[in-house]
């Protein structure tokens, strides 16, 4: 049996990301709804990769394609706040990418939610993987964090 999982500090994270919520992104029990905090997992990592020159995601011969996500929840998160997405890497594979996200409240040292989102990458064309390309690997390596 594995261990309750307890929220990240914001300081794990390498890169903050800010990202507004929307009146919409609410639930009617008045707090963002489940499904908006993997729009935000997706948020922070594709910007992160678009803003870092690892991604185009017009023209690029390689994208990289959900496989797996997964989200534990802390406290909740809702509208008008805004949300801190931290980001970093906590494994790197020949075609994959494990990233790992906090959200976290304004001011708040703990997550109010944390998981991961693993890409792997594939050409564009064919969607068969394909090695990491060296641009990515070099947006990438700011983001490594172990645990350890």
């Amino acid at each position: 049996m594995s261990a309750k999982p307890q929220p990240g500090l914001r300081e794990h994270y390498p890169h903050l990301s800010a990202i507004t919520t929307r009146w919409m992104d609410n639930d009617v029990y008045g707090h963002v709804n489940n499904v908006q905090y993997y729009s935000f997992f997706d948020t922070v990592v594709n910007r992160y990769l678009i803003e870092a020159g690892a991604l185009d995601i017009h023209a690029g011969s390689t994208i990289g394609l959900v496989v797996e996500t997964h989200c534990n929840y802390f406290a909740p998160l809702a509208f008008p706040q805004d949300v801190q997405a931290g980001l970093r890497v906590a494994h790197v594979g020949s075609s994959s990418v494990r990233y790992e996200v906090g959200l976290f409240a304004p001011g708040e040292p703990l997550a109010a939610a944390q998981g991961h989102f693993v890409h792997v990458y594939v050409d564009r064309a064919t969607r068969r993987p394909v090695k990491l390309p060296p641009a990515l690997l070099q947006a990438l390596a700011p983001l490594q964090w172990s645990a350890a």
